[in-house]
């Protein structure tokens, strides 16, 4: 029976000039990390920003209908508001 060996690791190959290499290598090195774990770590961090960034814009169709409906609404201004607004007109819209 053959035995399969599984890889736990995924490839990622890019290609970059060779004054960014060397920057990142520098980096890498100032960091007391290796090149692929320091490239992983930023890469890493970077995607998660990008992902958090995405998911905070985006609505659920509940959390959508709800804020559609507060849109259609014909709310007048609250005393809180108003009071707001003659602040603002007073100390920036002269």
């Amino acid at each position: 029976m053959p035995t399969t060996v599984i890889d736990k690791h995924a490839r990622l190959n890019i290609r970059l000039r060779p004054e960014v290499k060397d920057r990142i290598e520098r980096a890498a090195n100032i960091s007391g990390k290796t090149l692929t774990d320091f490239a992983v770590s930023v890469l890493s961090e970077s995607a998660e920003g990008v992902l958090e960034r995405h998911d905070a814009a985006t609505l659920s169709d509940r959390d959508r209908e709800i804020f559609l409906s507060v849109l259609d609404e014909n709310a007048k201004p609250n005393a809180l508001l108003r009071r707001a607004r003659k602040t603002h007109k007073r100390l920036i819209a002269k």
